[in-house]
């Protein structure tokens, strides 16, 4: 039998099913929380940070991710506050300075109010999320790609970079994979690197739907979860 809490979310209160994530509890009732290496009934690991929130207990607030948040009677969180806001829009900026080249981030940018980017553009081709990982080890049991090194050397390869004749082949590592859908005008050459900022304009709803999803469509193309 599924168990109920009861909790809060930007001062409304919902009934949720014991053990499900804040974030999964705020995606189902569309108060956006801006977020990336999270997909659905896959495990998360809060590895890009842009989902996080203010945990209040006992009048004292934490910064957490809300992917890695599980629900508890009478918790209250706060998604949207100016500190969050602020915080999430430097995550967001440090990731577009890493990966330009990724309309699912580029997205996410202009999601978060980044206007300018104060970081030099790197134009890396992978920013960790694990969504490739996670997909092939927990609903493929393939494990055919993996984490190896540490730090500024970790990075998604192979075992022994070779071809693993685990992988079923199922395409599911690029699908997931932020950075498969270029952004509108192309890839940018290295040194070219800019903050597109073209689809802003789907965010003119935004300041009349305060903490809520506005279905502006940015993300559509990397399986959004509200579309």
């Amino acid at each position: 039998m599924i168990q109920y809490v009861s909790m809060k979310i930007d001062g409304a209160i919902f009934k949720v099913p014991k053990g499900s994530s804040v974030l999964d509890v705020a995606i189902e009732y569309g108060i956006c929380i801006p977020h990336l290496c999270h997909v659905p009934n896959i495990s998360d690991l809060g590895a890009c940070r842009l989902c996080i929130v203010e945990h209040v207990v006992e009048g004292r607030s934490k910064v957490t991710t809300s992917c890695t948040l599980r629900v508890q009677e009478g918790m209250v969180i706060k998604s949207n506050t100016q500190k969050i806001k602020r915080l999430r829009k430097n995550i967001a900026e440090l990731l577009v300075s890493q990966a330009p080249n990724s309309k699912a981030i580029q997205d996410i940018a202009v999601r978060c109010g980044v206007k300018t980017v104060r970081y030099p553009f790197r134009n890396d081709n992978c920013v960790l999320c694990g969504r490739c990982v996670r997909i092939c080890r927990e609903q493929w049991q393939a494990k055919a790609i993996g984490f190896v090194g540490r730090g500024k050397d970790r990075r998604v390869k192979s075992p022994f970079g070779v071809k693993s004749e685990t992988c079923k082949m199922c395409g599911n590592c690029i699908d997931l994979c932020p950075m498969t859908i270029t952004p509108c005008d192309g890839p940018m050459k290295p040194g070219e690197e800019y903050l597109c900022g073209k689809c802003e304009s789907q965010l003119m709803e935004a300041e009349s739907a305060v903490d809520q999803c506005i279905m502006c469509g940015l993300g559509e193309g990397f399986q959004c979860a509200r579309h």
